[in-house]
């Protein structure tokens, strides 16, 4: 659960987090640290970026008509109220017309949206089949007149390109963390919605609704925008044209790319992130996760002379999906497949005892494609840390069952051990937890995740009897779990099946390549890859996601470009790149992991 944050900033009341606002700005014109950056951003030249609602203003009034649409969470009175200033200022009258006045009635929307959002106290629903278009009087909508008399006429809201208009269409968009710190404070709403529901329910029907349909319509309508504009500050934007970023998307495409990460605390998290990566508010109790590359909730950030403007990943999957993907893309379609996270336990506490859905279950219920199949690589951790897996050899599930119901009847202290295995964990190790596996990170870990792209469906079974950083015990899942662990992974096979063996597949004069093999459930493959000066790759037509685990940085060159990255950064190199080489710049010998696609995921099409 989220930790409980206090905005002292009055000037920012619309958001509720101890994490700073991206800044506009980059005045030094130059990556934001010379080690991990919790900004990297990628540049489009110079003067291809406008700052604030007065140049946006004066375009619109280059136009009789104009659409502006955008995502959940833009705030959409302030920005009908900073561009009718402008327009005010420059003695202009413009006509208004706000889709908000359109949508069908709050209580046929919520009859619309209830069969995907599960049960009240269930953290999960199933993805939404309506589409935007099913949540609007469409045909009222479509007949929206404009006011001849007006120098301009302007439809503005989420959804505004469904009125069929010819006219230029801008699309204002909003980073998905800042959507959640604006749902905490209460300043944004799911679509349709009125009435402020708590945080948990407004981010399961995001998850589930909101997001489904908007991504669907964000996709329809992408080749017909004409000016993209990142609205996560509350009294100004940055914008683009379209253009423009279609340009930058295709060279992405096929070069390399890193996504904008963000940090959470939790229940169980740590001080590892907190102490090493720059930027971070100090004052956060913890961090428990990074989303690295959890591409549904990340963005890329994009700058020219100094601003910085952030879209959604989305975006590049919409652009050229099979350039990213290579031979795998007609079967994960706009969905990037793998995800990067830190789990940071490091002077904090235990995951809890859990497990994922296997592949039948989690497209049975919850409307999913692919399920989450994870492994824990150890980053970093202590002498001490240990990460719980598999069952001990001989479990009796119904014992293991009633130990848990008791224990959350009673508050009880389950004594895990006896059931579950715990194994030491070393830098550098390899765990497998397919779906079904019952596992959690024990503390004083620094966990790169490395997993199949979906990341909400935990099913806890135990969570040590603890509370979450509001105070409310955190939701305990043992119906779930049953109906999908695999109490077959016990004893010897654990030790011989879910830890992998790393073995050395191919070397050179100062390199080495080692296979860790994942298991036969997980569609991806991992290797590591350690040198002291240089190594090249061709990325065999399946998209490359690499980190550099020890070391300093290295330099990747790709599509006769040189991009620096450095320890525990994650980045992209899409199929379509089709080779790269790495330079190590430290002056120890350099480790990656590079993680990609198998060539054979027939089991994920049974």
């Amino acid at each position: 659960m989220m930790q409980k944050e206090v905005e002292t900033d009055e000037q920012q009341s619309f958001r509720e987090s101890l994490q700073p606002l991206m800044p506009r700005q980059n005045n030094s014109n130059e990556p934001l640290a010379e080690n991990y950056s919790i900004y990297p951003f990628h540049s489009l030249g110079t003067g291809q970026i406008f700052e604030g609602y007065t140049t946006l203003a004066e375009w619109i009034l280059t136009n009789r008509r104009v659409i502006i649409d955008g995502y959940s969470g833009v705030l959409w009175e302030q920005v009908h109220t900073s561009l009718n200033e402008a327009f005010l200022k420059a003695g202009v009258s413009v006509q208004w017309i706000f889709t908000s006045d359109y949508l069908k009635p709050e209580e046929t929307i919520r009859r619309l949206v209830q069969p995907f959002l599960g049960e009240d106290n269930a953290v999960w629903g199933t993805r939404c089949t309506h589409k935007l278009a099913d949540f609007f009087e469409l045909e009222q909508l479509q007949r929206a007149g404009e006011n001849p008399d007006a120098a301009c006429t302007i439809i503005i809201g989420t959804g505004a390109a469904l009125c069929g208009w010819e006219a230029p269409l801008i699309y204002l968009d909003v980073p998905k963390n800042e959507i959640q710190y604006r749902m905490r404070a209460g300043s944004v709403n799911n679509l349709g919605a009125e009435e402020l529901v708590a945080p948990a329910r407004m981010y399961k029907r995001f998850y589930f609704v909101d997001w489904v349909v908007l991504n669907a319509h964000k996709k329809a309508i992408y080749n017909n925008i004409t000016i993209l504009g990142d609205t996560q500050w509350n009294d100004t934007l940055n914008w683009a044209f379209g253009t423009v970023i279609r340009k930058a998307l295709e060279q992405l495409t096929r070069s390399v790319f890193r996504v904008r990460p963000w940090f959470e605390p939790g229940a169980w998290g740590g001080q590892w992130m907190k102490d090493r990566i720059p930027g971070l508010n100090k004052k956060a109790v913890n961090y428990a996760w990074s989303f690295e590359l959890i591409v549904p909730e990340n963005g890329i950030v994009f700058e020219s002379s100094g601003l910085l403007l952030e879209l959604s990943f989305d975006f590049i999957m919409f652009h050229d999906a099979a350039a990213v993907l290579g031979r795998h893309a007609d079967f994960f379609g706009d969905e990037f497949p793998i995800r990067f996270d830190f789990l940071d336990t490091w002077d904090g506490g235990n995951l809890s005892i859990q497990c994922h859905p296997s592949l039948p279950y989690i497209r049975q219920h919850f409307g999913e494609w692919i399920t989450q199949d994870e492994t824990y690589y150890i980053l970093d951790c202590k002498d001490d840390a240990k990460v719980y897996l598999g069952f001990q050899e001989g479990v009796d599930p119904e014992q293991f069952r009633a130990v848990l119901e008791n224990s959350q009847e009673n508050k009880e202290v389950v004594a895990v051990e006896e059931f579950v295995q715990a194994h030491k964990a070393h830098k550098h190790d390899l765990f497998l937890i397919p779906n079904g596996t019952v596992h959690s990170s024990g503390a004083n870990n620094l966990v790169l995740e490395i997993s199949s792209t979906p990341y909400i469906f935990t099913f806890k079974m135990y969570d040590w009897l603890r509370l979450d950083l509001n105070g409310e015990p955190r939701a305990i899942n043992i119906g779930h779990a049953f109906n999908n662990l695999r109490f077959n992974y016990q004893g010897d096979y654990v030790k011989e099946s879910l830890i992998s063996h790393p073995a050395l597949i191919k070397s050179g004069s100062d390199w080495e390549t080692y296979h860790l093999p994942t298991h036969p459930h997980h569609f991806y493959d991992v290797h590591r890859v350690e040198f002291d000066s240089t190594i090249a790759f061709t990325t065999a037509n399946s998209c490359n996601i690499l980190m550099l685990v020890e070391g300093t940085s290295v330099t990747v060159t790709v599509a006769g470009e040189d991009h620096v990255y450095y320890y525990a950064e994650t980045f992209v190199i899409p199929a379509a790149a089709t080779s790269y080489s790495l330079r190590n710049n430290g002056a120890t010998r350099a480790k990656l992991v590079r993680v990609f696609i198998k060539t054979s995921i027939d089991h994920l099409k049974e």
